[in-house]
């Protein structure tokens, strides 16, 4: 069954002032930051206002998933379409279709989960002071497989199993660039992919380097890591504070392929492709990146590799999954340094 929670939106007129009595006996999410907030920065929400989940304690617990405590959300409702529709059009300008199966909602009624809740409340409000009135809330993706994901809403963020090249922390995608997490999110048995639409706080952001060994705030001016200050396409929160700035409200579930694979209908009919760079076998890329990389980043590239070669993957995923661990201008180099040998 579906939750029959309410979605207020700055954009629908009034906001509802929960009452001192609310306030006191359930903690619904970021009323007081809806409160105090007239606009909405477009990549801080799934759409332009701001969501709180209303409806009597017991109305909430008959609509509580099996596991992780997740409530569905009927498809039709508004959450469900911003959310559906935020990650069907960021993945379709990457090259990616995305279908929706299904979306659910964390429910933060338990008295763990609750403290989780209040704890995150409590850092965002300190970033806020921190920032001069600013926490740079924003909604963001994570991506991995089924099993990472029941972890991390079971027990909180621990060990990644993805490779990250941008520091040691935990990296998510902002909420109009899904097409990172979405490599990340390995398919279950059924085909479906399952990511995480998080709330997370960014505070004051600093620039990253790909190779970065970082694991902290270079200063305590910082709260944050960003690929590009200007344009972000990578979040990383510092694994210190993962399970304090980082909320997981969603799960998602999806179905996704690539579009940039015009002549697949005939796929099956043609031999398979072999990944090759423009100047050199693809076994030679590796064994060039080899020399640079650590040897986890290299059993990661070989394991896409081969996942391509057995057609688990697509070449434009596994390509975009060789990029993000190596970078490009690793990659240039490398192909550069061999052309003319092959």
């Amino acid at each position: 069954m579906c939750s029959s929670s309410k979605l207020y939106s700055s954009s629908m007129g009034e906001k509802p002032k929960p009452s001192a009595e609310k306030k006191g006996s359930k903690l619904t999410l970021f009323e007081d930051l809806l409160d105090s907030e007239d606009e909405v920065p477009g990549d801080s929400c799934p759409s332009d206002g701001e969501s709180v989940i209303s409806g009597p304690e017991n109305e909430q617990q008959q609509f509580r998933a099996s596991t992780n405590n997740l409530i569905r959300i009927c498809e039709g409702e508004m959450v469900h379409e911003i959310i559906k529709k935020k990650l069907e059009s960021g993945s379709s300008s990457s090259g990616f279709e995305a279908r929706v199966e299904a979306i659910h909602r964390s429910d933060y009624s338990g008295i763990i989960s609750r403290a989780q809740l209040q704890s995150f409340f409590i850092y965002s409000k300190a970033i806020e002071m921190k920032c001069g009135g600013n926490g740079n809330v924003k909604y963001a993706w994570y991506g991995a497989p089924k099993c990472e994901i029941n972890e991390i809403l079971s027990h909180g963020f621990g060990f990644s199993t993805t490779n990250r090249t941008f520091g040691q922390g935990v990296h998510l995608s902002p909420v109009e660039h899904p097409a990172e997490s979405v490599q990340f999110a390995d398919p279950d048995e059924d085909g479906v992919k399952h990511m995480l639409l998080c709330r997370v706080i960014m505070g004051k952001m600093e620039e990253i380097r790909p190779n970065s060994e970082q694991y902290n705030p270079s200063c305590e001016e910082f709260d944050s890591g960003v690929d590009n200050l200007s344009s972000p396409r990578k979040y990383i929160v510092w694994s210190s504070r993962m399970n304090t700035y980082i909320l997981p409200e969603f799960m998602v579930s999806f179905r996704a392929s690539s579009v940039h694979k015009a002549g697949n209908r005939r796929r099956n009919s043609l031999p398979i492709r072999r990944p090759n760079s423009d100047w050199l076998p693809f076994p030679t890329l590796i064994i060039g990146l080899s020399k640079f990389l650590p040897s986890d980043a290299i059993e990661t590239i070989t394991k896409h590799h081969n996942d391509y070669r057995e057609q688990k993957v697509t070449r434009y995923e596994m390509i975009q999954r060789v990029r993000h661990i190596a970078g490009d201008k690793l990659l240039m180099a490398v192909i550069k340094s061999h052309k003319g040998r092959v």
